[in-house]
């Protein structure tokens, strides 16, 4: 436990170190925390602070910087939330509302690097199994087919087929009807679930037809969307704990493209509720070690679907960077279930 002076001149290095990025010395201490303490006395209580871990001296400096052990204490008991001002959250607004749930997800990711100044990042909802909407096939030479798929959210899947026998118009026309007619409104497990029946019931043409499209339109309902939406990687180039460290900072460029261990962490922070703040080694992964990761749940019709985050160094403005989070991640729910009853 640590008592009120020691409080206040941690509190008061760490806002200097953000604010700064060099090391405090006990001289800036005493003159900005406001307290009456001689400088000997501030080194014997910076001293205690080092001790049990929450401070570090650089071998090149006098000064102190805080530790990922400092900043949790920081940001669990000694962090002063500031408000998000009318302009910013008016932008948030804007950017959210009256457009379509892809673009909004985008537009999420784009606000919050941008206000940010980090890198912004958004976990997409977990997507549910498509119903088919349209089934058609196209002939485009006597051994192709086109078969286009268009599902009731509205995604299109063309997939090429290779016939064994060419076909007529008016097969290819009897063979959409039919499609149409008995699948349009289902999804795929409903429709594989009727498939053998169905299958027993039509001539061998169509036969043929309808398991060839179902064959190809099961591969395409299967492929994986990218899970998350990242924005303002090259923000970090310009922040100088990464630009500095060549080799973190491809490690962590490697951890964006590589998707799936970020993907994890957003995943769990879903489950969480309200803001949570990965430091350093919390996140559990090598390439954050000297990042920040901020995130926030977001839902749809009371539902959480996905989460919201920022990704930056340590040495960030969480006080700033924590309500931007959260109020993006409460707006983009209202704007998502604005969308889903329309």
């Amino acid at each position: 436990m640590l008592d009120d002076r020691a409080k206040t001149l941690l509190k008061t290095l760490i806002e200097r170190y953000i604010a700064e990025g060099q090391p405090v010395g006990s001289r800036a201490l005493s003159r900005y925390s406001g307290l009456d303490l001689s400088a000997a006395t501030v080194r014997n209580v910076m001293a205690d602070l080092e001790d049990i871990g929450l401070i570090a001296s650089p071998h090149t400096s006098a000064g102190r910087v805080p530790t990922s052990r400092g900043y949790r204490f920081f940001v669990d008991s000694l962090l002063t939330v500031q408000p998000l001002d009318q302009e910013k959250l008016e932008t948030i607004e804007g950017q959210l509302f009256n457009s379509q749930p892809q673009k909004v997800i985008r537009n999420a990711s784009h606000l919050l690097s941008g206000l940010t100044h980090f890198a912004g990042v958004v976990l997409t909802p977990r997507r549910a199994t498509p119903k088919i909407r349209q089934i058609e096939f196209v002939s485009l030479s006597e051994t192709r087919l086109l078969l286009i798929l268009v599902t009731t959210d509205g995604d299109v899947q063309n997939r090429l087929l290779f016939p064994t026998r060419s076909y007529s118009p008016s097969e290819l026309i009897t063979a959409t009807n039919y499609l149409n007619q008995h699948f349009v409104g289902h999804d795929f497990e409903q429709i594989h679930g009727r498939v053998r029946e169905e299958l027993c019931k039509l001539r061998g043409d169509l036969q043929v037809l309808m398991a060839a499209a179902l064959a190809a339109s099961d591969e395409a309902m299967k492929l994986p969307g990218d899970r998350y939406v990242i924005s303002g990687e090259r923000n970090l180039l310009e922040i100088e704990e990464f630009s500095s460290n060549m080799k973190r900072l491809r490690e962590l460029f490697d951890l964006f493209e590589q998707r799936t261990s970020l993907m994890q962490l957003l995943d769990l922070s879903r489950r969480a509720d309200g803001v949570q703040i990965f430091i350093g080694g919390e996140s559990g992964l090598a390439p954050l070690d000297e990042c920040s990761v901020v995130t926030a749940p977001y839902e749809v019709d009371g539902e959480v679907v996905g989460s919201v985050g920022v990704i930056g160094p340590t040495r960030m403005a969480y006080e700033r960077v924590i309500p931007i989070v959260d109020i993006t991640a409460k707006l983009l729910s209202s704007a998502l279930t604005y969308q889903a009853g329309r």
